[in-house]
């Protein structure tokens, strides 16, 4: 006899040591809209609403996925109901109950537009990646990016995360309803800050009295978010059965770990948001720095070097002792001094935690995954970096041996015919199977990805050289990093 499917019904048949939701979900209100509810969303954002609405039953959320119908699929006849298995030495299972409506927008526009324009909906977040803001090379709004261009041309029925937004916004106003909050979850630097540049540049175009609006009245707090969350597969789907006795179309998993840093802003102060873990900060960009240079960039270096000598996940590249020497050199000599001195930020001690989760047995967080769209993560993660000690004088070359790599992972995954996972993918595609394997062939052609190689370092003879010679020992992966760790 095969299990039941998870729904509030079933919840009585869940085994014991599972945690359950113990509110009356009937009773919450939908108080946050949030945009792109991915794995990271439900492992994260929905988490600790999950705690919150124990205590406040405002803040439900209506997940709202502009195109792809497949969480509704999954969830809507488990009533949004899912399973989180935090993965650590020994696994805990949590039905986390937050989520009370899902929407497409591509199939739900009106019913979407009727969440975001209900005066309960204070709170619109978002997880899209870097590229759902449409951004160009500098971070601005790319007013010639397709989604965007339909939507000035289509306000009514946008395609991007900006012009969904705007459009919500400006019939809030029409309405005389107090604008929501816009809450970018995504790891951008000055997240908020951007976002909301975007968000004013869009408007602009049309209407300037809305763009002055969005920018005296919208709140974009900063925020930064933190917890290895891989992608759910069958395996996944089996032991979350296993260990509750229930049947889950899509649940989730990630490591224990978890961090929420939010701008200390009115609107968050509305929730008593600390008392479920989430960090309220006069000063996110300390939390935001430490983890785009210490976490983020020493994953994407994992990914691309740990592919290279053929690991498949970030415990099996930390279980190879040269990889696992480089990343940690990597971190303490190159990436360490570019934080300067953060008040209230132990440096070594967060280098050392994040380590322990990149061991962390439990989890197995794929290379492949990681590996997705790097022309968007690179120049985040490492470009800044390289830049900064270029100019500071300090050493670049263990910074650029995961830029190196990343070329040499898109060559090989081109002559391979493995399709590339990157918004740039046809570009990239169509430079790796040109490249030889020779770094002054190659260099010039990957040198049309402005966003990884800028103009400003390319013209540096030094960074050039360093980088050819990164790349030149990259045709040996397996002994490329002996130099790095004798040097």
């Amino acid at each position: 006899m095969s299990p039941p499917r998870l729904t509030e019904a079933s919840l009585h048949s869940v085994r014991s040591g599972t945690i359950l939701p113990t509110y009356d979900r009937g009773a919450t209100r939908i108080g946050i809209v949030h945009i792109g509810p991915g794995a990271f969303h439900r492992a994260h954002q929905a988490y600790y609403v999950d705690t919150l609405l124990h205590s406040d039953k405002r803040w439900a959320i209506s997940a709202l996925s502009l195109k792809s119908t497949g969480l509704r699929d999954a969830l809507l006849p488990q009533q949004g109901l899912y399973t989180l298995l935090e993965l650590g030495a020994a696994p805990r299972a949590r039905v986390i109950g937050a989520i009370r409506e899902m929407l497409v927008g591509s199939t739900d526009s009106e019913a979407a537009f009727a969440r975001l324009t209900a005066r309960d909906t204070r709170i619109v977040s978002l997880t899209v990646t870097e590229k759902g803001y449409c951004l160009d090379a500098s971070n601005q709004l790319d007013l010639a990016n397709a989604d965007i261009a339909h939507d000035l041309a289509n306000p009514d029925r946008p395609r991007s995360t900006i012009g969904w937004i705007v459009e919500g916004l400006r019939r809030r106003r029409a309405q005389g309803i107090p604008p929501y909050a816009v809450l970018s979850c995504d790891n951008l630097p000055d997240n908020g800050v951007v976002l909301k540049r975007a968000l004013a540049a869009y408007a602009r175009t049309s209407d300037a009295d809305l763009a002055r609006w969005i920018e005296a009245e919208v709140t974009c707090p900063r925020t930064m978010v933190d917890s290895i969350t891989p992608a759910t597969d069958d395996a996944l789907r089996a032991r979350a059965e296993k260990i509750t006795g229930v049947l889950d179309a899509w649940p989730i998993q990630r490591e224990p770990f978890t961090q929420w840093v939010v701008e200390d802003v009115p609107v968050m102060r509305d929730a008593d948001w600390k008392s479920v873990g989430v960090t309220l900060a006069k000063d996110v960009g300390v939390y935001d720095r430490a983890k785009l240079r210490l976490l983020n960039g020493p994953h994407s270096t994992l990914a691309y070097l740990g592919l290279l000598r053929g690991h498949e996940s970030v415990a099996d590249a930390m279980r190879d002792e040269q990889l696992a020497q480089f990343v940690e050199l990597l971190m303490t000599e190159d990436l360490s001094p570019s934080l300067g001195a953060e008040p209230g930020l132990d440096v070594e001690h967060y280098i050392s935690a994040v380590l322990a989760r990149f061991r962390n047995p439990g989890i197995r967080h794929l290379l492949s995954q990681i590996a997705w769209d790097g022309s968007k993560k690179l120049p985040v993660r490492l470009v800044v970096t390289i830049g900064e000690a270029m100019r500071a004088g300090r050493p670049i070359h263990r910074l650029l041996m995961p830029i190196a790599a990343w070329m040499r992972f898109i060559v090989r995954q081109a002559k391979a015919g493995v399709p590339i996972v990157d918004p740039d993918a046809a570009r990239l595609s169509s430079i790796g199977s040109a490249c030889t394997g020779d770094a002054r062939a190659d260099l010039p052609r990957f040198a049309v990805c402005d966003s990884v190689l800028p103009p400003a370092l390319m013209s540096e003879e030094r960074f050039r050289k360093e980088l050819e010679t990164a790349y030149d020992r990259l045709a040996a992966p397996q002994a490329a990093l002996t130099v790095e760790l004798s040097s």
